[in-house]
């Protein structure tokens, strides 16, 4: 069968890769992650307050924050907290890309517009095949409407395309009014594709000490559905492809993201989880589901559930949340 497919302008043996995590700090376990069949790198971001704080003597054109006071700094994460620093970054990304032979994606990770928008350019420059730009965005004052909030997050967008001519998709949250409209907006500014979703870690409460605690929890097969539901709506309406992150731990969930128009399956926490080899384990069980169901290419299979294709596209809208509402017997 022919696993083959187009993401991003990069002609990809299989759609199955690992998304951005600290998998890539490791360059023995980035090779051990290409032996398990991954079809392509994708590293952890670097995020815009490590290049405001750390950067701002290797970026150019950043004198507009020179005036900047130093007490801006105390509202950044300490430099200890990221991985790699920014020029370490680059020097890790050099690596990865002469250590492997599968395409690497670079990832960048803010929500302003601004001067460390600029360090896509070292990224392509470093060698990445493409860059993932990862919008997360949070807002909290009351006078920025949703409307503003979107307007800058194009213009995040519409800066990185400006300095880097390699694809340039970008990882989005699902908490968008009009997920097909603000995915137009993007398209017309330059995105090469999207992915679906970034996961929003929510903090909790200690009552008793009176602090909020941060805490990571992975993720599982559970949170698929929002992002089969997304991409099947998306679907059709971009000229990007579209690649799922979160929620993928099994080979019929890669099926499932397919089917719903992902033409690129991206893999963590069943890897945190159980080991790099489970890569593997998902290649050839989404590969095996499409023998036995006598498909020649996987890439009839795209899309072919989403809202454009399925025979009963109400199962994306309204009259499928009234339905089953209706339905429901105690």
């Amino acid at each position: 069968m022919d696993l083959s497919i187009d993401y991003l302008g990069l002609r990809l043996k299989h759609p199955i890769m690992p998304g951005a995590s600290p998998l890539v700090d490791d360059l023995d376990t980035v090779r051990r992650l290409e032996d398990a069949g991954a079809s392509a790198i994708v590293m952890h971001s670097l995020f815009e307050e490590q290049v405001s704080r750390e950067g701002r003597a290797a970026l150019r054109h950043m004198d507009a924050h020179d005036g900047l006071q130093a007490e801006a700094d105390s509202y950044f994460p300490s430099s200890d907290v990221f991985a790699l620093g920014p020029v370490a970054y680059l020097e890790r990304l050099g690596k990865i890309r002469a250590a492997v032979d599968v395409p690497v994606i670079a990832s960048l990770n803010g929500a302003t517009p601004g001067g460390w928008c600029e360090y896509a350019a070292l990224m392509q420059e470093a060698g990445a095949h493409a860059i993932e730009l990862n919008l997360y965005a949070l807002p909290t004052d009351p006078a920025e409407d949703g409307a503003s909030v979107e307007a800058r997050l194009v213009d995040v967008v519409r800066e990185v395309r400006r300095v880097v001519h390699v694809p340039l998709a970008v990882k989005l949250s699902p908490f968008v009014t009009s997920m097909p409209s603000f995915v137009r907006k993007l398209d017309a500014v330059g995105a090469s594709g999207y992915v679906l979703f970034n996961r929003l870690y929510q903090p909790d409460l200690d009552p008793e000490a009176l602090i909020v605690k941060r805490s990571l929890h992975l993720s599982d097969p559970s949170e698929l559905a929002a992002r089969l539901h997304f991409l099947a709506i998306v679907f059709g309406t971009t000229r990007g492809c579209l690649a799922v992150t979160g929620g993928v731990h099994s080979g019929r969930d890669a099926v499932k993201a397919v089917m719903a128009g992902a033409r690129g399956v991206q893999v963590v926490s069943a890897l945190l989880k159980h080991g790099v080899g489970r890569l593997r384990v998902i290649l050839e069980e989404m590969t095996r589901w499409f023998e036995e169901h006598e498909y020649d290419k996987l890439s009839t299979a795209v899309g072919s559930l989403s809202f454009a294709r399925c025979p009963d596209p109400s199962a994306y809208e309204r009259a499928n949340y009234v339905q089953l509402l209706q339905s429901w017997h105690g």
